[in-house]
């Protein structure tokens, strides 16, 4: 398959573009980070593509993904993994903090998507987006409210997507916390969360038991978005949740 993977510079993004190349599929890896990216395309092999892209600006989203469709020859498969996640108490999240949230978790997405589309409906391609277990199966967890709620507004984007463009598979892939794979599978966001509040934090988050003793390999995650990605035209995956198993 023809495949952009957005987000793909660093993280679980990179994970699972380096991934999806090693199960053969053709890629273009787009990212805000030029230079990280060139690394993550050469990790991924011959014949990838990589296209710098902010998803904040419009006119670098268009660019990018039209020449992604000149490169590949179209697209069948749009993976949306962009993400910024700040730790702040919503009581310290100002205006300015949730308008960077939003524009890149959500805006973002609608945007790539905007300009993906055309060429995702011509090939009755999939779009698969990135959401988090934090935003549907877990509470918010303090400290994470403002990503959170992104995410929950990335999951009903994606459903307003399906329902306005049936011909395209429109799939959320729900996500717990990761290790392993090829490359570091840590949000490049959380380098920057302050180590004070991590460590006020941290025992709420343990005390509510949202930290489980297991974390989901990052190849299981690959193999369920290649999986979701090489769906037929006839069919279709709304929702595919990949979290850790309890232990016990």
């Amino acid at each position: 398959m023809r495949i952009a993977v957005v987000g793909a510079s660093s993280g679980l993004g990179r994970c699972i573009a380096v991934g999806l190349a090693r199960r053969g599929d053709q890629l273009a890896v787009l990212a805000r980070r030029y230079d990280m990216l060139a690394e993550a395309a050469k990790e991924a092999g011959p014949g990838t593509l990589a296209i710098a892209c902010d998803v904040t600006d419009e006119a670098s989203c268009h660019r990018a993904m039209e020449e992604a469709a000149t490169g590949l020859g179209g697209i069948d498969g749009l993976v949306y993994t962009a993400g910024v996640g700040p730790l702040k108490r919503l009581v310290d999240t100002d205006a300015e903090t949730w308008r960077r949230v939003l524009d890149t978790n959500v805006v973002g997405a609608a945007r790539v998507t905007k300009v993906a589309l055309t060429h995702l409906e011509a090939s009755r391609g999939v779009a698969a987006y990135l959401s988090s277990w934090i935003a549907s199966i877990t509470p918010p967890w303090p400290g994470l409210g403002a990503y959170a709620v992104s995410k929950a507004a990335l999951d009903k984007l994606v459903e307003a997507w399906r329902a306005e463009h049936p011909r395209v598979g429109f799939t959320r892939v729900v996500v717990g916390n990761c290790a392993g794979g090829e490359g570091d599978s840590t949000p490049q966001f959380a380098s920057q969360w302050d180590g004070d509040l991590i460590a006020e934090l941290f025992p709420i988050w343990s005390a509510s038991n949202y930290l489980t003793t297991s974390l989901v390999d990052v190849e299981n995650l690959v193999q369920v978005m290649h999986q979701v990605l090489h769906t037929g035209a006839d069919a279709s995956i709304p929702s595919v949740a990949v979290v850790p198993r309890s232990p016990g």
